[in-house]
């Protein structure tokens, strides 16, 4: 799903289109994190990730020059799947 999912997002997705994206596909808005598609400075980054807790466990995806990635990784000791801000 997490695959197919950020596949079709296109090449280079913004934060909020792979975050509705995965709501659209019926992961609660809560498991998801997606790191950030731009730096501070307004340029774009070299890859977008989006992550979703099971509660147990995170499933990763990253799309990096249109091919996605995922991997599944544990949770951090706070629970969640990225550090740092993922607004």
């Amino acid at each position: 799903m997490m695959e197919d999912t950020l596949r079709g997002a296109g090449p280079e997705p913004g934060q909020e289109t792979l975050r509705s994206r995965l709501v659209a596909a019926g992961v609660a808005s809560k498991a998801v994190e997606v790191s950030a598609s731009r730096t501070p400075t307004g340029l774009e980054v070299d890859a977008v990730e989006a992550a979703v807790s099971s509660g147990t466990e995170c499933v990763v995806g990253e799309v990096r020059d249109g091919r996605v990635t995922v991997t599944v990784l544990p949770l951090l000791a706070d629970g969640r799947c990225f550090a740092g801000d993922t607004r």
